[in-house]
């Protein structure tokens, strides 16, 4: 239970309060735990983009309304990471340099245009999903982000110097953990698609795999797994995951 409540203070506003000391071992149970509010947060994303479209809400209104509420209950920590993360890559010089830019609090134009693109995608990549009817779809993506929080924080990757969050989840999960969520992830894209139990499937994989390529170029270009790039693995999982369940919509 102390891994959930961590999981929900850590990843949501939601009143849920953690434990009072957290280590390692409650750190690896909470980041195991992630991919469950991906998938309270996927279905209230769903059910919330519904409710719009049924009062009579444009489903492009509704897809903005949808992704700045995910925003606000995951404090928007996730698309500051994704900021973060690319105003990172995009600089110039050693990683001590790359980290520094990360943590200097400010947003540069990589991080901006991230930020603007992957809001802008999710938002129309959600209105097309409910126009055609494919309400799993949403809540799979969401919940695929999650999933992807898990695999970055997979062993055999060291947390980057400096960072608190990194020195307590990187290196973390096991494969008996992750391979598990996978499986899980990969089912319910067969299930998000009406008709295209294909494409579901290949949402999810897309939205891991780039999720996981990217995490590993971090890695190597910080010098190590931080906070900040947990979030951009999961804004960009979700994004794609969202993105790739649009085809054939029209």
């Amino acid at each position: 239970m102390n891994g959930i409540r961590l999981a929900f203070s850590w990843l949501t506003v939601l009143p849920v309060s953690g434990p009072d000391e957290v280590d390692r071992a409650v750190a690896t149970r909470a980041i195991a735990m992630a991919p469950i509010v991906g998938i309270v947060l996927g279905a209230a994303t769903a059910g919330l983009m519904w409710v719009l479209g049924a009062a009579g809400t444009s489903f492009a209104l509704a897809g903005l309304i949808v992704v700045a509420a995910l925003a606000l209950i995951t404090r928007g920590m996730h698309l500051d990471g994704l900021a973060d993360t690319f105003d990172g890559l995009g600089s110039y010089g050693p990683p001590e340099r790359a980290r520094e830019i990360m943590k200097s609090g400010g947003a540069g134009p990589f991080g901006v245009a991230a930020v603007i693109f992957a809001v802008a995608v999710q938002a129309f990549s959600c209105a097309a999903l409910a126009g055609s009817g494919r309400w799993l779809a949403i809540a799979a993506a969401v919940a695929v982000g999650r999933v992807a929080v898990v695999l970055a924080c997979r062993r055999g990757y060291e947390p980057a110097p400096g960072s608190g969050f990194g020195t307590l989840v990187a290196g973390t999960q096991s494969p008996r953990i992750a391979l598990p969520w996978v499986v899980i992830a990969l089912a319910a894209g067969f299930f998000a698609v009406p008709g295209r139990w294909w494409l579901g499937i290949l949402a999810a994989a897309a939205g891991l795999i780039a999720a996981g390529i990217l995490v590993r170029h971090c890695v190597n270009r910080f010098g190590g797994l931080n906070g900040d790039v947990l979030g951009a693995a999961l804004e960009v999982s979700t994004t794609l995951a969202l993105v790739v369940a649009t085809f054939g919509s029209r």
